[in-house]
């Protein structure tokens, strides 16, 4: 029996939320005003997470809140009294990435349903098991792992526990510490990381595709040249027994999350109708072009990566 898949979607905000919803995620994730990662995205206050929740609930629709800060000793102050105002704002859900945060939802809002992040790093079954054992019932698994180990997680996790996997959108897969080339660049240079010196990675199968390098206060940060794109492949997640789909990008205005929901939408209902028939549209990619102007990949899903680049929608 093949399980009905939630597509999930970002807002940055109360607006996008609603554009989010209006066009067809089931779900949606937002970040409060503390306690996620710092982005560019607006993040919620607490009257706009009430307003947030009401609108999707009244459409039968989930919001679940993002705590993903990987917190040092400090920011843990507030923390407990934010947790209640979101159980009083009645949210689905709480994304969380590390266990202090974690024993500090146990203690204050103990029956919270919790989801771990991608800032985890679940690579593998005995992982997901670990912290199924910690009362954790969602996993956002990595980017780096490819549909067959995910399959293989499935097999060897309970039956209820469930596998989010990113399906469209930027492909951040790691939090970096300081100084990451400095072990591999033997120098005293004190200007290395200068204006003057700039640095990009290259694949060793991809010559002249180049990834640049930035660090700064935070740590480093390596830029994806390509997006990640998995909506030809949708039965074959929806088959692997994944349950969420999830599409990302917190910064994303409303007009990004309107195409791209919709495109999902359409392929997983599509599929829904006649599994046993259904072939992919291509012609959705070129509503999924619009949305965005880089190239698109399947990232690690599969055996062979496929890349959607300027030739392939020539063609379409």
């Amino acid at each position: 029996m093949i399980t009905k898949v939630e597509l999930q979607a970002p807002a940055r905000d109360l607006e996008t939320l609603k554009v989010a919803v209006e066009s067809g995620a089931d779900a949606v994730y937002i970040g409060g005003e503390s306690f996620g990662m710092k982005t560019s995205s607006k993040d919620f206050t607490k009257e706009e997470i009430i307003e947030g929740v009401n609108f999707a609930h009244e459409r039968g629709k989930k919001v679940y809140v993002s705590i993903t800060l990987l917190p040092h000793n400090q920011d843990f102050i507030g923390l407990e009294n934010y947790l209640k105002e979101l159980e009083e704002a009645k949210v689905d859900a709480l994304i969380i990435s590390e266990p202090g945060v974690l024993e500090t939802i146990k203690k204050v809002v103990p029956n919270m349903k919790l989801h771990l992040g991608t800032l985890a790093n679940v690579n593998n079954y005995a992982t997901a098991n670990f912290w199924y054992d910690q009362g954790i019932r969602r996993v956002v698994v990595s980017r780096e792992i490819s549909l067959k180990e995910i399959e293989g997680i499935k097999a060897k996790t309970p039956f209820d526990m469930e596998i989010e996997v990113f399906v469209h959108g930027g492909m951040c897969m790691s939090y970096s510490g300081r100084k990451l080339l400095t072990s591999y660049i033997a120098t005293r240079d004190i200007n290395l990381y200068s204006e003057e010196k700039k640095y990009n990675l290259v694949e060793e199968k991809r010559p002249g595709e180049y990834c640049p390098v930035y660090e700064d206060e935070g740590g480093t940060f390596f830029f994806s040249s390509k997006d990640l794109c998995m909506i030809e492949f949708i039965p074959r997640l929806i088959k692997a027994g994944i349950t969420s789909l999830t599409i990302e990008g917190r910064k994303k205005d409303s007009d990004y999350v309107k195409t791209v929901v919709k495109a999902y939408r359409k392929v997983i209902d599509s599929f829904y109708e006649n599994p046993e028939s259904y072939t992919f549209d291509k012609s959705i990619m070129k509503e999924i072009i619009k949305s965005n102007h880089r190239e698109y990949t399947t990232g690690f899903y599969l055996d062979e990566t496929k890349v959607y680049d300027e030739e392939y929608f020539e063609k379409l």
